[in-house]
């Protein structure tokens, strides 16, 4: 358990104080997402996110799902098509809703890609003061996961680090400083999300190989 990662605050001072006098060499490090991307500075408050007509009308057409606001509102729309561009949105929007008359779903999110994937709207069970942000996607996961372990080389450990979007219907590896195998591996490991997503502030975790 850490303290609340504020927006904009050092990764490597936190990954110091919380996991470094527990990890042992060959440890695999991971890192949530959301934790990561704050640290970044990449989350912007709802109230201070002026979404476009656009963002607006689309939000309203986008279908809402038990696990996520997703880009069911305005303010997350908007981050979307700031992230990705309005052509690509809009191309996602045409073709979901042609598929849709087929009884497919989920092609809006797939063409709109990761970037807009993995934003995160606010509200509950979101920790404060996230639960009143739009958090975007953290920037550069490898070379993020290769800063991380490179810090930790440097304090005397040598790990692998992983930084994941895990939640409670699954998740994925989103970058790491090992190969694809291995992040399929984790991503397996934690599909359970035993570190939960909600108030327990457990953004780090480590993988341990037991005899």
């Amino acid at each position: 358990k850490t303290h609340v990662v504020l927006p904009g605050e050092p990764l490597h001072p936190v990954i110091e104080k919380y996991a470094l006098e527990l990890l042992q060499d060959g440890d695999w490090l991971f890192m949530t997402e959301k934790m990561v991307a704050g640290s970044q500075g990449r989350a912007y408050p709802v109230a201070e996110t002026k979404a476009r007509p656009l963002a607006v009308w689309l939000s309203k057409r986008v279908v809402r799902t038990p696990w996520g606001i997703g880009l069911g509102i305005p303010e997350t729309m908007e981050w979307a098509i700031r992230e990705v561009g309005t052509p690509r949105i809009l191309l996602a929007a045409a073709v979901s809703v042609i598929t849709k008359r087929f009884g497919r779903t989920g092609d809006f999110y797939r063409i709109a890609g990761t970037k807009a994937r993995g934003i995160d709207g606010p509200g509950y069970p979101t920790i404060p003061p996230y639960d009143e942000m739009v958090v975007l996607t953290a920037a550069k996961p490898k070379q993020t996961s290769e800063g991380v372990r490179d810090a930790v080389a440097g304090w005397g450990k040598r790990v692998d680090v992983f930084l994941v979007d895990i939640n409670d219907i699954g998740g994925n590896v989103l970058g790491s400083t090992t190969d694809r195998a291995t992040e399929q591996l984790v991503a397996r490991i934690l599909k359970d999300n035993p570190i939960g997503q909600g108030h327990e502030s457990t953004p780090l975790g480590i993988i341990r190989r037991v005899p």
